[in-house]
């Protein structure tokens, strides 16, 4: 899941860049073929583990808010925490949503929408037709990937921006849905600008997206005519002040922490490392990151299975709840030698750190 609205440029690549090297490494046979036979059991989704988890988080986040806004002192601090996390994980089944096969979980995508993506104005259909491409053997790590830069070799000044800059999403997403929607119904030749540069969850500033048509563009204009029929509703609300300003903000505000909690596991989910050419699966694998068990504070951070990103590469079509399984089957089984273990790493600090090494070298 990367951030909010692609509008920012990140134009700041290092000299040290240009000359950089793509990752060339060579597909190892041995490691997709296991990845491959060892998980063939473990990709049906449970609808069960989905639902529940997705609404038990969706549930404590939104009660939390509601503490947040109401207890006083330590106790709204406490429930702004709890929302912040609970959200996160609730929101970040968007990634799921974009790679499942919707037979398989019928009416899951629906539910979601209504539970979290309109809610949160994060719908599924910014996600959905955008996240693929990411996925595509030639696209990934290339101008054509929406969710790629190569942060390694820009320039130290660009990190921080790239984790500032999320905490607007919220403010970004409401002039989005409750002003740049409705617009876009009545000013000819805006639509095609608004579909083009403000729904997708990307990075990449040259990315542009396509017009979605058949049954995608239906089901894109309803859930898009709800979003903004609740991104007036709030503009209205705090307007007229039936929606008192200091709820208001602290609803903002724990919507920006939810975006920068995601920016900065977006930060460090690859290493960023790749100048624009095409690389193979395994170097797209060890491009990315997975941070997998004794480490607990993932399940934090990088929720819903995020935490094995890099083997996610490999599967993506798994389902999250198998991911654990699935490393813990690859870890055992392929040797030491294999391409597989440099993939994994042991936390948070250690690869902001990796990445802030790399920009600072390439100066």
């Amino acid at each position: 899941m990367a951030t909010a609205m692609n509008t920012i440029t990140l134009d700041a690549r290092a000299p040290a860049a240009v000359a950089a090297k793509p990752l060339k490494a060579q597909d190892d046979k041995a490691m997709l073929r296991a990845a491959a036979e060892l998980t063939r059991d473990l990709i049906a989704p449970r609808a069960g583990v989905y639902w529940a988890d997705m609404g038990v988080s969706a549930l404590v986040g939104y009660a939390a808010l509601v503490g947040a806004v109401m207890l006083p002192g330590a106790w709204a601090v406490a429930g702004g925490v709890v929302a912040v996390l609970a959200l996160y994980r609730a929101m970040s089944f968007i990634h799921e949503v974009s790679h499942m096969k919707h037979t398989q979980l019928r009416g899951f995508r629906g539910g979601w929408n209504a539970i979290v993506g309109v809610p949160m104005l994060i719908p599924s259909f910014m996600y959905e037709g955008v996240h693929n491409l990411h996925h595509a053997k030639t696209r990934y790590g290339t101008v054509d990937d929406p969710e790629y830069l190569p942060l390694a070799l820009m320039k130290p000044w660009t990190l921080p921006l790239f984790i500032v800059v999320s905490a607007l999403a919220p403010l970004g997403l409401l002039i989005r849905y409750g002003v740049l929607a409705p617009m876009s119904v009545i000013v000819p030749g805006f639509r095609r600008i608004v579909v083009e540069r403000y729904s997708a969850l990307a990075i990449n500033p040259q990315f542009r997206r396509r017009a979605p048509e058949g049954e995608a563009k239906r089901q894109w204009d309803r859930i898009e005519a709800a979003a903004s029929v609740w991104a007036i509703a709030l503009i209205v609300l705090v307007a007229t002040g039936t929606l008192p300003l200091r709820a208001f903000a602290i609803g903002f505000g724990i919507a920006s922490a939810v975006a920068v909690l995601n920016q900065v596991r977006t930060l460090v989910a690859h290493l960023w490392e790749n100048d624009g050419e095409a690389m193979s699966v395994t170097a797209q694998y060890l491009d990315s990151v997975n941070v997998p068990p004794p480490s607990l504070l993932p399940m934090l951070w990088a929720p819903v299975g995020l935490r094995y990103h890099a083997l996610h590469h490999l599967l993506p079509g798994l389902p999250y709840h198998a991911l654990g399984e699935a490393h813990r089957r690859l870890s055992t089984a392929l040797e030491e030698a294999s391409p597989f273990h440099r993939a994994s790493y042991t936390g948070l600090p250690f690869l902001v750190g990796k990445i802030a090494r790399s920009t600072m070298g390439a100066r």
